[in-house]
C-alpha cells in the first residue's frame, strides 16, 4: 500500500499559519517573527483538521489564533489550474 495522492482529486493548496495578537478585533499579529507555520495542505478538509487541533492546544491564550489561507486562490486566481 502506498501513500501516493489521488491524481484525480485536484490539489486546492492551503496553509494554517498562526500566532498572537495584538488585539482581539483585528487579526494582527504581535511579533511577525513569532508567527507559527502549521502546515501545507492540498485541500480545505485536511487544513481544516490542522487547523482545529492547533486551536484547541492553545486554548487557554485568548490572543492565539490560527487561519486557514487559501493559497491556490492567490497562485491561481481565475481558478484555471487543473490541478496536476
Amino acid at each position: 500500500m502506498t501513500d501516493a495522492p489521488n491524481t484525480a482529486d485536484p490539489q486546492l493548496l492551503h496553509l494554517v499559519i498562526g500566532g498572537e495578537l495584538r488585539h482581539l478585533d483585528a487579526p494582527v499579529f504581535r511579533d511577525l517573527s513569532k508567527v507559527e507555520f502549521v502546515g501545507a495542505f492540498p485541500n480545505y478538509a485536511e487544513a481544516k483538521a490542522a487547523w482545529k487541533a492547533r486551536a484547541q492546544a492553545t486554548v487557554d491564550n485568548a490572543h492565539m489564533r490560527f487561519f486557514i489561507l487559501h493559497a491556490h486562490r492567490m497562485i491561481d486566481p481565475r481558478g484555471e489550474a487543473t490541478g496536476g
